[in-house]
């Protein structure tokens, strides 16, 4: 058994694809409309679904705006270089939440950045960062 995808609710498919795409770097894997249901479904991720856990954003036509809910947390990605990586998303124009640092309570370096529709995605340092020409700026997760 194995984590396939986790699924976000969003209201304009265009802009969370370019935030997820464009300002994360993920690739558009798949896409398909369904006339019937009046929806789309938009698979992305870091790798191919046959190896990746990626997001499926599913786009209901017509409505525009969901309640977030107090329970959703947040999606966390890992990266090789927080400094390098959070100024990458920043330029890009994505939305700061939290400035990279470390945790509350612990010895973890952290930052946040918001989707379009409010949803949190929290970068987490995988390694003692460095600034070598080898490391990629692109977010990469924990299990690549």
């Amino acid at each position: 058994m194995r984590l396939l995808h986790t699924m976000l609710r969003v209201g304009n498919l265009e802009e969370s694809l370019k935030f997820y795409c464009e300002i994360l770097g993920m690739k558009l894997l798949r896409r398909k409309d369904y006339p019937g249901g009046e929806f789309t479904l938009a698979f992305v991720g870091y790798g191919e679904e046959r190896d990746h856990t990626v997001l499926e954003l599913t786009y209901n036509w017509g409505v525009e705006k969901y309640d977030l809910g107090n329970a959703y947390g947040h999606i966390a990605l890992g990266v090789n270089d927080i400094y390098r990586t959070f100024e990458d998303i920043k330029n890009r124009g994505g939305k700061v939440v939290r400035e990279p640092g470390l945790m509350k309570h612990g010895s973890t370096e952290i930052a946040f950045v918001e989707d379009p529709d409010g949803y949190k995605v929290e970068l987490i340092q995988l390694a003692i960062h460095s600034t070598t020409s080898q490391e990629k700026s692109s977010p990469q997760l924990a299990s690549q």
